[in-house]
């Protein structure tokens, strides 16, 4: 999907316990304020944790108008939170679009975007490629067979009579 709009730095949240290439660091998320007033969550990309956790990494968001590209998502992967706290401050354990949209007031598209284009901000962008799942279910298939196979096998190793030995 392409959009274009602002993205408003105000509203800057860090989802925290990311990590990229072995690396500690946040997924920086920002709303977009589109040309026709709309809002959507886009996250942006990945950022180094600095060396010191009470310390926030320095961001760029160019101002002005610009046009993004990325995927349409539902919602944002969840990480377990033991707590189930609501979120304080800029560094967020997980993002939920209705605790998002009640936090900054705005009212929120039903769905998120990850932004795949190229822009001048130093952020990574190097998202898994999406999952299909097919790969995971052939696998279960392949054990079901094999065990459905090996059943039909012990039935008829254990079903042949042998006759008793001679004496």
């Amino acid at each position: 999907m392409e959009l274009r709009g602002e993205f408003l730095e105000r509203y800057t949240v860090l989802i925290d316990n990311k990590v990229n290439r072995g690396r500690p660091g946040y997924h920086v998320v920002q709303p977009l304020k589109l040309t026709d007033g709309r809002h959507v969550l886009v996250n942006r990309g990945w950022v180094a944790a600095p060396a010191h956790r009470e310390q926030l990494p320095q961001l760029r968001t160019p101002p002005g108008v610009h046009e993004i590209e990325g995927r349409v998502l539902e919602h944002f992967a969840r990480a377990y939170d033991p707590t189930g706290a609501r979120p304080e401050g800029r560094v967020w354990q997980n993002i939920e679009l209705p605790t998002f949209a009640a936090w900054s007031g705005l009212k929120l598209q039903p769905y998120v975007l990850e932004q795949h284009s190229p822009f001048p901000d130093g952020l990574a962008r190097n998202w898994p490629p999406p999952d299909t799942g097919a790969d995971m279910h052939q696998s279960y298939a392949l054990q079901w067979y094999t065990l459905a196979g090996l059943s039909v096998v012990m039935f008829l190793v254990l079903s042949v009579r042998r006759a008793p030995p001679a004496v």
